[in-house]
């Protein structure tokens, strides 16, 4: 009895010891950032990104926009490696002309001029991922919005995919299901995907993003309508710019969300959001209550930047972001 009683704990304690290992496996990328990871190798790492993020977006309020969209572009694609930022060589074809990103993701030149200065201040120690993550929170502060704590510790990739970048990252075309897949594919569920789109609460779009909304939707407002087809024609003007804001254009706030309710929500993907479909509840949780939207879209960006960093001696730390080492 006793021999039975010892053996069958035994086997116990293994299954819990394996289980522990099973779960430290899982949490092992995210668990290798941490929040102080260059307090002894560039302790001014953090202050030099904010101030540079803060001087960008004073000089174009847009910047903020387009800081953020970087990182989730970044992140969508293979992890938040800072893929992204390769430029294209004679034998390699990078991210940077697929369809979602060609012509319309910017914000290249500020990630340089911080990696110049992060060079300047502590060579080759901070990766050009922890900078993507990094500006990307002081963007939104820079625009008002919440503030989290980004964990550090990325490593950059020595590849990109094309491909990837043309398949993962969602369309502006999107129904509701096709949303809702593109982030559960990344490991969101819905409430957090229609927290993330809150990050159209700034920024720009193209004519060409939402022409067909415009001139071939119903579920769109006649006057907001009207007003967006005098700036962008049924042809041409492609590269013509609307804010996917009107009211706020350059705050982070939750205005975005009560545009969806009147209809006025610019691309065919943000007003899926709101068009009797299962989403619809947390889109007027958001619209009511913006100290919720806060909360929930800082955490889903700390969960984003934990997409499958590369960590320890995975990748390289690139001295230009621009090229591998």
């Amino acid at each position: 009895m006793a021999s039975h009683h010892s053996s069958s704990s035994v086997f116990t304690t293994f299954k819990l010891c394996f289980c522990l290992l099973l779960l430290s496996f899982i949490g092992m990328a995210s668990a290798q950032l941490t929040t102080n990871f260059y307090a002894k190798t560039c302790p001014n790492a953090l202050s030099i990104i904010k101030s540079a993020v803060n001087s960008a977006v004073k000089s174009e309020a847009r910047m903020g926009a387009s800081l953020l969209r970087l990182h989730f572009h970044d992140c969508f694609v293979n992890g938040c490696d800072a893929s992204i930022l390769l430029d294209d060589t004679s034998n390699f074809t990078g991210e940077k002309m697929a369809g979602p990103n060609a012509n319309s993701v910017r914000g290249y030149e500020v990630v340089d001029t911080i990696k110049s200065q992060l060079e300047a201040s502590c060579p080759g120690v901070v990766s050009c991922a922890d900078i993507l993550a990094v500006a990307a929170r002081d963007s939104v502060v820079a625009l008002r919005g919440p503030s989290w704590t980004v964990r550090l510790g990325r490593r950059d990739s020595t590849t990109a995919s094309l491909s990837a970048a043309n398949s993962n990252i969602p369309a502006p075309t999107l129904n509701l299901s096709g949303l809702i897949s593109a982030f559960s594919n990344k490991g969101f569920n819905a409430r957090e995907m229609v927290a993330l789109s809150g990050s159209h609460t700034v920024g720009q779009a193209r004519c060409t993003t939402f022409r067909t909304r415009i001139y071939n939707e119903a579920n769109i407002d006649a006057t907001f309508k009207t007003s967006l087809q005098a700036n962008c024609p049924s042809s041409g003007g492609d590269n013509t710019l609307s804010p996917l804001d009107t009211q706020t254009p350059t705050t982070f706030d939750n205005a975005y969300y009560t545009n969806l309710v009147n209809k006025k929500g610019l691309l065919h993907s943000d007003q899926q959001l709101f068009n009797g479909g299962s989403t619809d509840a947390v889109v007027n949780t958001y619209r009511t209550r913006s100290t919720t939207f806060f909360k929930d879209f800082a955490n889903a960006m700390v969960k984003m930047g934990n997409l499958s960093p590369l960590t320890g001696t995975s990748g390289q730390i690139r001295t230009n972001c621009r090229k591998t080492n």
